[in-house]
């Protein structure tokens, strides 16, 4: 198994996999591969006991709430394209019936999601949705114009709900803003999701722990986070802003782990209508 940020996508969905009636994601499992699971069933336990023990809780919240908006944003209108930025393992596409949709992340992860949904299509796993995928880095300027003339071009004036999960911390700042507006060079985006870690949580000892841990896994340990008025300032529309106690209470009906023993994990949803957010479109350059 790969170390680096990819490690994180194979955590990712076994926490989904945890929990399968919260994330409502029934592919989670599925996108691991048979003789990778024992490995990752393996790295899941050694960072729950290490860092914390509540992933499963906080990631199938997260893709739980991601699904929800997706989902919201189809009945509006159902030729919605999807964007997902560091997709992962995720199975949104698979989930949802969007007219097309392009997964983006690293050229590792992008050849291992790429080989896994073959298999699974030839499997009869998954039906083949002839999801488009692109290898790139978005903490490259270059390549995120690439992917602006990408989305463009498979959008063709259709709207666009454009997702950023689980990407932002990985980035130094300047990139960090500058793919949280990237919907706004789309040209027609109605919905943007991002999850973020907030500034006011940067002293989070789960954090904490979660640095170190990646330190000795080769992923970057240092992180950004923004505000609630950041994000608005960037977007350019009033954002709804959830957070792990905000989607227990959602989903859960209370708050079962308080967010003080949890990755800080918020998503922050910009709705516009149709022709583009209102976001810097400058700033995705």
């Amino acid at each position: 198994m790969r170390g680096g940020v990819e490690l994180t996508a194979y955590l990712v969905n076994e926490s989904r996999a945890r929990r399968p009636d919260l994330a409502e994601d029934a592919l989670a499992g599925a996108w691991i591969p048979d003789g990778e699971r024992p490995a990752v069933r393996a790295l899941w336990e050694e960072f729950a006991d290490a860092v914390y023990p509540h992933d499963d809780l906080v990631v199938s919240l997260r893709g739980r709430f991601i699904a929800d908006t997706l989902a919201r944003a189809l009945r509006t209108d159902p030729d919605t394209v999807l964007v997902v930025c560091g997709a992962g393992f995720s199975s949104y596409p698979w989930l949802l019936p969007f007219a097309a949709a392009l997964e983006v992340d690293l050229p590792d992860m992008v050849s291992a999601k790429r080989r896994r949904a073959v298999e699974l299509v030839d499997s009869g796993v998954v039906a083949d949705r002839g999801v488009q995928h692109l290898a790139a880095d978005l903490g490259r300027a270059g390549d995120r114009d690439r992917l602006v003339e990408v989305v463009r071009e498979l959008a063709a004036g259709r709207p666009v709900a454009y997702v950023a999960e689980g990407v932002l911390f990985y980035l130094p700042a300047a990139d960090a803003e500058a793919v949280v507006t990237l919907g706004a060079a789309f040209g027609t985006t109605t919905v943007t999701a991002v999850s973020y870690w907030p500034a006011a949580a940067a002293g989070s000892q789960v954090l904490a722990e979660q640095r170190h841990w990646f330190r000795r896994r080769s992923v970057p340990a240092e992180a950004s986070h923004f505000t609630h008025h950041q994000l608005e300032s960037l977007l350019g529309t009033p954002i709804e802003d959830v957070g792990p106690e905000d989607l227990q209470r959602r989903y859960l009906g209370g708050v079962d782990v308080p967010e003080s023993e949890l990755i800080p994990e918020y998503v922050a949803v910009s709705r516009s209508g149709r022709g583009g957010n209102g976001a810097r479109a400058g700033a995705a350059a």
